[in-house]
Parts: C-alpha cells; structure tokens; sequence
C-alpha cells in the first residue's frame, strides 16, 4: 500500500509537471506617436533657405552648416554647407561614400533621385535600413555655386525597430528640406 501511494504521488507529480517550458516574454516596444509636422522657414545668414519643422532648433556652426535638433525624438540632422568651386565631382563622390559607409551595418541603402529644375535643385536621397549609425542621408546642389549634405542620426545606439517611427518621421521632415530648398541670389 506504501508502495502504491508513493507510485501514484510520482505519477501524479509527473503529469502536473509536464506543461510547457515556459519562455520569457519579449521587451514591448512602446508606440511612438508624434504631433503632426508644422513648418516653418528657416532664413539664416547663408547662401540657401528651407523649410523646418517646428519641432526642431536650430544650431548654427561655422560656414552655414546647421544642427536641427529634435530633443523629443533624440535625434538631429547634421547639414554641411560647401561652395563648389570646380570641386563638384569631388563633392559628389564624397557625399555618396559618407553614405555607403554604413553599408558595414545596414540591411540596405535605398537611395532616391530628387529634382527641381525650376529651383535649380538636384540631389539623392538616401534611406539606411538597419542597424545603422544614420538612418538617411542626402545631398542637394546647383551643380555650379551650391553643395549641401544632411545626415540624421539618433543619440542612441542603433536599434531600427525601436527608432523606426522617429526615423520615418524625420525623413519624412528631410524630404521636406530637400522640396523646400532654395538657393539665394
């Protein structure tokens, strides 16, 4: 009888203790909503103006090139301003080789052609998906007087599904900068 009581405790503890293994649950990414985009003109003392959202500040450094800061997103959009003289090539390679840099880490590089023959603005696009350090680039210029570079980067380590909704909004926001740029006389 001893023997059959402690048979069926193992018996029973066998089949109370056969459940699945339990697994951790992944960390949740929370879903990030942002305001929807005011613009507004940005008119520095430079030879270019654009359009910016109101979410963002500006930062001038020396020779024109600009941070727009988005604390909310804790990002910025690095843009270097250079006068072409004669070095246009050089310019052009060198904007697309920032880019392709980050191919080490990306799961791709798309890249988009822009023109604007009425503004006299042609350029790329560039969007970087994965764990890149920037999650898009672009250039602009006139091809004879203007060259302007933008980078997007995040103060965070990269993690694209987490920067994901920061990163489409701001693009959406550098697209605008690229539509709305505008050289001076």
């Amino acid at each position: 009888m001893k023997h059959r009581f402690i048979f069926c405790s193992i018996l029973s503890l066998l089949f109370l203790g056969c459940k699945e293994d339990v697994l951790p649950k992944p960390k949740a990414m929370l879903r990030l909503d942002y305001p929807e985009a005011k613009y507004r003109e940005i008119n520095e003392d430079c030879a270019y103006f654009f359009e910016i959202n109101t979410l963002s500040s500006v930062k001038e450094n020396k020779d024109c090139s600009l941070v727009l800061d988005y604390p909310m997103m804790k990002g910025s959009v690095f843009l270097t301003y250079k006068k072409v003289d004669g070095n246009i090539r050089e310019l052009l390679v060198d904007a697309q080789k920032l880019t392709y840099e980050h191919v080490v880490k990306a799961d791709g590089i798309s890249p988009k052609e822009y023109i604007n023959t009425d503004a006299n603005v042609y350029g790329m696009f560039y969007e970087v998906s994965g764990d890149a350090a920037s999650q898009s680039q672009f250039y602009v210029t006139d091809s004879t007087n203007h060259f302007v570079t933008g980078s997007l980067y995040f103060y965070a380590k990269p993690n694209f599904d987490s920067i994901l909704p920061a990163a489409a909004y701001l693009q959406n926001d550098i697209r605008r900068i690229m539509e709305t740029l505008r050289w001076k006389k």
